[in-house]
Parts: C-alpha cells; sequence; structure tokens
C-alpha cells in the first residue's frame, strides 16, 4: 500500500446550474474556476483562493442520476493504488457498484461506489490531481470530512478495509452516539464518523471547507439563495453547515490549523 492510497484527492459538485454554482461558491467559499477542454464539453475545476491549488470540479448532474433520484451533491474521491481491486473489495464488504471504472483521458481511472449503508463516494487511480493530503486547514482547503452511517463500528471497518483508516480516537456525544475519528495514523484525524440522524433519508458523506469566519460565509450563503442549518463551535474552532441553492449540502470550517 503506497502513501498516496487511501488519500482524499477530488471534490466533484454535480448540480442543475453549474454557472449558478460558480458564483455561489465563489462568494461562499472564494473559490475560483479555472475552465478545461473535456471532448465537446468544457469542464470547470474548483481553485482555492489563493489561485494555486486546484481540489476538484463542477459539473451537469446526470440525468441517469436525476432519474434514480438523486440530488445534487458532492461527491468525496479517494486515491487508491489498484482501481479494480477496490472496487471488487468494496462489493465483497456489502457495497455497490454506482458507475464502473471509467478513463478520464490522460489523467487515470475512476468510479464512484456505494458503502455498505448507501453512502456514494468515488475512487481513482491515476496522474495526481487535486489535493494530496489528508486535511488541509489552508483558505478554500478541505479541513474535515464526515460521513453520516447507519454503522459507525461498521463503517470503520469498511473503510478501514478499502482504505486503511484507522482509529484516530472518538467521543461520546451522548443521545447522538459516538464520534468515531479516523485518519491513516492514528495520531491524526483526517474526518469523523457518525450516526445518521432519524430525519436523514439516507447515509451521505459531508466535506467541511476552510473559510476565515464560520458565520460570515453562512450569512453570505443564505443571502445567495442557499439554506444556513446550523452554526455551532467545536474543538479548535466554529462550523456552518448548509445547502446551496440547488440543494446540494455542505459545510464550513474556521479556526485553529490542524497539525
Amino acid at each position: 500500500m503506497s502513501d498516496s492510497h487511501g488519500v482524499f484527492c477530488w471534490y466533484e459538485l454535480s448540480t442543475t446550474n453549474p454557472e449558478a454554482a460558480r458564483a455561489f461558491y465563489g462568494e461562499v467559499v472564494g473559490f475560483g474556476t479555472k475552465a478545461v477542454p473535456m471532448g465537446p464539453m468544457e469542464y470547470h475545476m474548483w481553485v482555492e483562493p489563493d489561485g494555486e491549488g486546484v481540489i476538484g470540479g463542477v459539473s451537469t448532474l446526470a440525468e441517469e442520476a436525476k432519474a434514480m433520484g438523486a440530488p445534487p451533491n458532492w461527491l468525496i474521491h479517494v486515491r487508491v493504488d489498484d482501481l479494480a481491486a477496490t472496487v471488487a473489495r468494496c462489493q465483497e464488504l456489502g457495497g455497490g457498484v454506482l458507475l464502473p471504472p471509467t478513463e478520464i483521458p490522460g489523467s487515470g481511472h475512476f468510479a464512484i461506489l456505494s458503502a455498505f449503508d448507501g453512502a456514494a463516494f468515488g475512487v481513482f487511480s491515476g496522474a495526481q490531481m487535486g489535493p494530496s493530503t489528508g486535511v488541509d486547514s489552508t483558505m478554500g482547503g478541505v479541513a474535515w470530512h464526515e460521513v453520516m452511517t447507519s454503522d459507525v463500528s461498521r463503517a470503520l471497518a469498511f473503510y478501514g478495509d478499502l482504505f486503511g483508516w484507522v482509529d484516530a480516537g472518538s467521543m461520546d456525544m451522548g443521545p447522538e452516539g459516538v464520534y468515531q475519528m479516523f485518519g491513516k495514523s492514528a495520531d491524526k484525524a483526517w474526518g469523523g464518523m457518525m450516526a445518521r440522524p432519524a430525519g436523514m433519508p439516507m447515509s451521505a458523506w459531508l466535506a467541511y471547507f476552510t473559510v476565515p469566519s464560520a458565520d460570515e460565509a453562512g450569512e453570505r450563503a443564505a443571502r445567495m439563495g442557499g439554506k444556513l442549518m446550523h452554526t455551532m463551535d467545536v474543538p479548535g474552532g466554529r462550523i456552518a453547515t448548509m445547502c446551496d441553492p440547488q440543494g446540494a449540502a455542505f459545510a464550513v470550517w474556521s479556526g485553529v490549523a490542524q497539525n
């Protein structure tokens, strides 16, 4: 297993209005965009506020996905050494394949999978693209990754088997259950796993983008037609969770840089 196996590497927004989304996230998170040709269409990548780092892209939600009931969403991708082996192992562990291995000309191959509880995620193998670290506290980087799951213990075992993630500590959240942190090593958490709330229809991943002020980002989102769900203090900073005007869920974080 290489050092890059199991590292988050791309964040893809699939939406019904890419142009509006580019304007929204530019204002709320500070993202710039970079247009690149992709066959007969133009694809836009998300560029961090410093104008240097590329973290992902934005595309039109596929008609096939809409027909299956998929809403606009952010999809988290993880780099793997062997794409075919990862896809096969996901199925052996009770997961599924939403999109089989597909070529990105000149870059590599990716697939979209689902965990045992239906949470969707992507896997990629190929040329370096996007982030190469587990968490990124620079502005516009992804400071935290969180999955709401039907079974926290099984989720840690499932993703641990696929990506080499390990227990990086846990917290008892009372009635909400245990908040399980994970990473490639026990001393550096990249994200958390927690029980899916009763009103949440399906398990899903959530990305936390770094901003100067979570409160101000939430206010900007609301002004631009998004929906601010809640803000709260967390160890090391403050977060806000929200949906963009098309309905894709995301979160922001501001505070002390993570080690």
